[in-house]
């Protein structure tokens, strides 16, 4: 991994470059798993009795909101620094993110003993901005959080001056074929766990955990469905899949933070062309009322973005799309909801 793993991307209308749809392939989750088996959590895999018989389907959620750092990024973040070389790693690494792969750096260069700089929007949720700077208290001296304005900056060339200037790694939070088998190491398990699925239901940002979990849900499963989900506000996503070609969306203003990527990635791109179904676009109105059904009948802490495959499932299931029986999984992709922000966002 290098400091030029991000080449030229992001122009609207950009044709994906499909001889990437191999970079990560099925045996490479199953490594990335066995990198991780004694350091991630193995997250439970549950079926809710009134969430099964209010679809008509037998659904059974991953909670990567149990997952160190409360997200599925620590699957990828890990993964990925634990490949760089020792030289690699006494540089540091640089990363950018609103919040859950930020704090998945900060861990993982605590416990790895890697320096890291993390960039994080000036309007990332309050909580993920202090557990970020929490956990870099225990990492090697030098790592620090630094803030940006989302709306005048570009993260991804702010990344590039510092990490050539500083002589770090940029560890992305999900265009780069490590942190993509990483992600998909969630899906792995919950196959392990419940067998063949009919239906896979994921959330998206930038396609890592998607296109991850695409990969290894189509080697184990026979005819899964996987399915991309999505805010209305932020569907950069599934434009490009209806497209193919890259769709973009400058500063969504969706509640789902980790979702408002502007745009899928030069890796994930073509893995989700190549490996997922279909997408579902949900309303910021069907995020609000899923959160409340998380903690209200399934008694799960979950944020907005975490929610999101849950959304989309249920809006399947509400027009009928989902086939009566059917063994249906969804990733919950995390839990770091800012509690002073919760009325607003069940309300």
């Amino acid at each position: 991994m290098t400091t030029d793993v991000l080449e030229a991307w992001g122009a609207e209308g950009q044709a994906p470059d499909m001889t990437l749809a191999t970079c990560v392939t099925p045996d490479d989750v199953r490594r990335a798993l066995d990198v991780l088996r004694n350091v991630a959590i193995r997250t439970p895999s549950i079926e809710s009795a009134w969430l099964s018989e209010h679809v008509g389907a037998r659904v059974f959620l991953k909670c990567e909101n149990l997952q160190r750092v409360g997200a599925f990024k620590f699957r990828g973040a890990y993964h990925a620094m634990s490949r760089l070389s020792e030289a690699e790693r006494k540089r540091g690494v640089l990363t950018y993110s609103s919040g859950n792969h930020a704090q998945a750096v900060a861990h993982a260069a605590a416990l790895l003993g890697t320096r890291a700089v993390i960039l994080m929007p000036e309007n990332a949720p309050r909580v993920k901005l202090d557990r970020t700077t929490s956990f870099l208290e225990s990492a090697p001296e030098g790592s620090r959080v630094q803030t940006y304005d989302p709306v005048s900056v570009s993260r991804e060339e702010l990344g590039r001056a510092l990490a050539s200037d500083e002589g770090m790694t940029i560890v992305p939070p999900y265009d780069h074929p490590h942190v993509i088998a990483g992600q998909g190491t969630s899906a792995l398990e919950l196959i392990e766990d419940v067998g063949d699925l009919d239906r896979l239901y994921v959330c998206v940002g930038g396609g890592g955990l998607l296109s991850g979990s695409a990969v290894i849900a189509k080697d184990l499963c026979d005819a899964v469905s996987v399915i991309g989900a999505e805010p209305a506000l932020a569907d950069d996503g599934a434009r490009s899949f209806r497209d193919r070609v890259l769709r973009t969306v400058s500063n969504p203003a969706t509640i789902a933070d980790g979702a408002r990527t502007p745009y899928l990635g030069r890796h994930t791109f073509p893995l989700i062309l190549a490996h997922v179904d279909g997408f579902v676009t949900v309303s910021e109105d069907e995020l609000k009322a899923t959160m409340q059904i998380a903690f209200e009948r399934l008694r799960l802490v979950i944020e907005p973005s975490g929610v999101l495959g849950l959304a989309a499932m249920l809006q399947d299931a509400g027009a009928g799309r989902l086939s009566p029986g059917a063994k249906v999984g969804v990733v919950v992709s995390g839990g770091n909801v800012d509690l002073d922000a919760v009325p607003s966002l069940l309300g």
